[in-house]
């Protein structure tokens, strides 16, 4: 298996479902690169830099993680890491045909990258990011469901709203 692996996502922002794959894969390659997308399709609460604060908070204590932003295709992202493995959290089934989608054209620009599935912690199967939003829009708890520090920052965001 290579040892440098690329996690991306738009992590709008980071649950403990996301970092319960970081943490994992962290345990399995060498290094692994947090790659903040900017995804055109989904309309964003935070700004990329503040969601690549907010994962360098809740992964510090990961020493072999790295978290950085890219603007363009992942695959070219991947090259320039060195890496040979792109590593994706399903949750459930229903995330498996947009994987496929995403993978199959990886696979195109790049028939060299593998991409690791990694299913997600049972408990946090139902967790997206929308849901959190949604959740902490109406001043729902949380605190389960994110770290502290995102916790905050979500608190902080619709507050100012």
């Amino acid at each position: 298996m290579g040892k440098i692996a690329v996690c991306p996502g738009s992590f709008d922002p980071i649950t403990y479902g996301h970092l319960d794959i970081i943490t994992r894969g962290a345990k399995v390659f060498e290094q692994v690169y947090v790659c903040v997308l900017n995804n055109s399709s989904k309309n964003s609460l935070f700004q990329v830099e503040e969601r690549c604060e907010l994962i360098r908070e809740v992964t510090k204590h990961i020493p072999n993680v790295v978290v950085e932003s890219y603007n363009g295709l992942l695959i070219d992202y991947v090259h320039e890491k060195k890496a040979q493995t792109i590593l994706r959290g399903l949750r459930a089934v229903s995330d498996f045909e947009y994987e496929m989608q995403i993978t199959s054209m990886n696979r195109v620009l790049d028939e060299n990258i593998e991409t690791f599935f990694m299913m997600t912690h049972n408990k946090y199967s139902f967790l997206s990011s929308s849901i959190v939003k949604e959740v902490a829009k109406y001043r729902g708890n949380i605190s389960e469901l994110v770290p502290e520090a995102v916790e905050k920052a979500l608190n902080k965001k619709f507050i100012n709203a």
